[in-house]
């Protein structure tokens, strides 16, 4: 690694806009230490990496679980002496009508949406104020910012992890940065998570026009290279036909 180099935890690693920003911030120099359930991904991207001349390292994570965070974080503390950024990027998007009463759909958002983003702050900040330096990053979505029918929760969680992060942002001070990113429709297997019918039409439709995930880790890069002392409070990047 280079002396530019940081210490880089993604969440949500083995797809997606993940597994796209990871290979992206290690072919840049970074080193990324990657959290997922699918380890078997998680293998194979570090592999990736490390074969491309990148460096990388790989663990079990479940957002959802407060204690498994706390290990992930550690884990990094405890091999590299520092964390410099964290992607908060785990999430889940079971769109369907709230007539369809999807509770248990309801509380997986709510749960790794909201909760996962919650218990990687709750995990790291107290790391980045003993060293006064650090960068979360956390993926919000376009839905953040408008709603659409079956979105209704979804959207609900993403609204908050742009509350949660405005607010991280304005009680953390100088030494710390905050940067929420808001795609809109990103290639991707979240819609995969989608079992209601009405949801699943929705999301064909949305996914007529999108955008890859490398272009979401563009925009996560870019926040992530700039100076101490300019923060990227939010990118909203989307296809240009949206």
């Amino acid at each position: 690694m280079t002396t530019e180099s940081k210490i880089v935890l993604i969440t949500g690693a083995s797809s997606g806009i993940g597994k796209a920003s990871a290979r992206l911030l290690a072919a840049r120099g970074h080193h990324v230490v990657l959290g997922a359930r699918r380890t078997d991904r998680l293998r194979a991207l570090t592999k990736d990496i490390h074969d491309a001349g990148g460096t990388a390292e790989f663990h079990a994570l479940d957002v959802t679980d407060a204690a498994n965070v706390r290990e992930f974080a550690d884990a990094a503390l405890a091999a590299h002496g520092r964390i410099d950024v964290l992607v908060n990027n785990a999430g889940v998007m079971p769109l369907s009508k709230l007539e369809a009463g999807r509770v248990e759909e309801w509380d997986r958002m709510i749960d790794v949406n909201v909760r996962g983003v919650l218990n990687g702050i709750a995990a790291v900040l107290p790391v980045f104020q003993a060293q006064a330096h650090g960068q979360f990053v956390n993926v919000a979505s376009i839905g953040a910012h408008q709603v659409s029918p079956t979105a209704a929760v979804y959207c609900a969680t993403k609204f908050a992890v742009w509350a949660l992060s405005e607010g991280l942002r304005q009680e953390v001070g100088p030494d710390i940065r905050v940067s929420v990113i808001s795609p809109g429709v990103t290639e991707s297997e979240l819609a995969d998570s989608i079992a209601d019918p009405v949801g699943r039409e929705e999301m064909r439709v949305f996914r007529a026009v999108s955008i890859p995930a490398s272009a979401v880790a563009e925009s996560i890069a870019f926040a992530v290279a700039q100076p101490a002392t300019v923060d990227i409070s939010e990118i909203v990047v989307r296809p240009t036909a949206a």
